[in-house]
């Protein structure tokens, strides 16, 4: 009877062992995983930056591409996600829609302006966020006042005009449905760009 408990005590053993070894094995894979990812990453920054400040081709590239034309964040995150993968393990948490704020844009009149279009609402009215992206600008545009321009995860860029007593900052991951902030005074502005084309706000609110 010792012999066959201490068999079976002994298997035990060898099955939590087991159990612990796999479990060291993914985090040991997850962590070197990480850090090549990491490396990788930077040996391709760095020689990017090289390559762009010690050749000609380099700073055509800069001055035709990088100064004048829109930047997509999106196809960025899209194309590292492709080839490097998530560097935090909690995309749903980073990435998550849920909404806060929960809200849509109201609005009592909309006319066309400047490419976009101005919005008649009440007296400092709570902005709501139309679409989740990120926040690419933060300051003043002629014509729009106080200005903050989100590109979205469809590759739009919504612009929001005229507003103040903002709860996001720049380059900040914000969620639709959430509080951008007030409408300074009865109206605000509105535009949808999509690389250099303007789009119509049907589609983007009611």
């Amino acid at each position: 009877m010792d012999s066959i408990e201490a068999a079976k005590r002994r298997m035990k053993n060898r099955r939590r062992t087991g159990i612990q070894k796999e479990g060291d094995n993914n985090a040991n894979n997850y962590v070197n995983s990480l850090i090549s990812r990491v490396l990788l990453s930077v040996i391709v920054f760095f020689g990017a930056i090289i390559f762009m400040n010690s050749t000609k081709v380099g700073n055509e590239f800069i001055k035709e591409t990088v100064l004048k034309e829109n930047i997509s964040f999106t196809k960025i995150a899209n194309i590292y996600n492709k080839y490097f993968g998530d560097i935090v393990p909690f995309e749903k948490v980073m990435k998550d829609d849920k909404t806060v704020f929960n809200e849509k844009i109201q609005y009592e009149s909309i006319t066309n302006y400047k490419d976009g279009y101005e919005l008649a609402v009440n007296k400092n009215y709570l902005v709501p966020i139309i679409n989740s992206g990120v926040v690419v600008f933060v300051g003043e545009k002629e014509g729009f006042g106080n200005t903050v321009i989100i590109q979205g995860i469809d590759e739009v860029d919504y612009w929001y005009g005229n507003v103040g007593n903002l709860s996001v900052g720049l380059y900040d991951y914000v969620s639709k449905g959430g509080y951008l902030g007030t409408a300074q005074g009865e109206k605000m502005y509105l535009q949808f760009r999509k690389g250099n084309e303007y789009l119509e706000y049907n589609g983007f609110i009611e």
